[in-house]
């Protein structure tokens, strides 16, 4: 199966374009972002999980990456409430399910380095934020590892950050707020894949915005 596979290609999805299809596990819907390979492939998904839903137990060999969005997620090690970052390394496997109000998550399967060993769980409710390269932008790092950057943004009104270029590629998945940049305005909901050496200028306007952001993961020819 190959979803929005080709990374030479700049794409968004809006909350308006979500098609949901029904996952393995009664209760568990995905709407696909990026996909190469069936089940156990290279993915990026928003997941659903009715309330007290449990997937069935599995291995992650190309490791896991997820943000819970809504809800609470709860798996081997531990519960994860909404806001929280969870990083699963090469090998690790777990039983999730979600708690009584459900959950919606962001998910990246099998796109870790398999060097890339660390573990991570950061409830950014509760962590420090730093202050970013203009006035009106936070920054909470999230994860790195060589090239790959992972952080969440939080933009105030009417910031404008610098035209920057993308080496490596740039993954936008907006939290909160309106993303807005020279081809486009992006609600909450929004993704944005832009290519290796892509280039634009972002900005917010009245309701500012909040992102989460992956920088330096892409190159041409990655998913072929």
């Amino acid at each position: 199966m190959l979803i929005r596979h080709d990374l030479s290609r700049r794409f968004v999805v809006c909350p308006a374009d979500y098609q949901w299809i029904d996952s393995p596990v009664a209760g568990v819907r995905r709407m696909p972002l990026d996909r190469v390979g069936a089940e156990q492939g290279r993915a990026t998904s928003i997941v659903e999980y009715d309330a007290h839903t449990v997937f069935t137990a599995h291995e992650h060999s190309g490791g896991e990456e997820f943000f819970v969005l809504s809800g609470t997620l709860i798996d081997d090690a531990g519960h994860y409430c909404a806001g929280t970052y969870v990083r699963n390394p090469v090998g690790s496997r777990h039983t999730p399910r979600a708690g009584p109000d459900g959950a919606r998550l962001f998910v990246k399967l099998g796109q870790s380095h398999p060097d890339d060993q660390d573990r991570k769980v950061i409830n950014t409710t509760r962590s420090k934020w730093f202050q970013g390269l203009v006035p009106g932008l936070q920054v909470l790092p999230l994860h790195e590892h060589l090239s790959e950057h992972c952080a969440l943004v939080r933009w105030a009104p009417h910031t404008e950050f610098s035209r920057h270029q993308h080496w490596g590629g740039e993954e936008i998945l907006v939290l909160q707020g309106t993303f807005i940049d020279e081809h486009g305005s992006y609600p909450a909901g929004s993704w944005l894949r832009s290519p290796h050496r892509s280039i634009h200028t972002p900005y917010t306007r009245e309701d500012g915005a909040l992102i989460w952001v992956k920088t330096g993961h892409l190159s041409v020819g990655e998913f072929h």
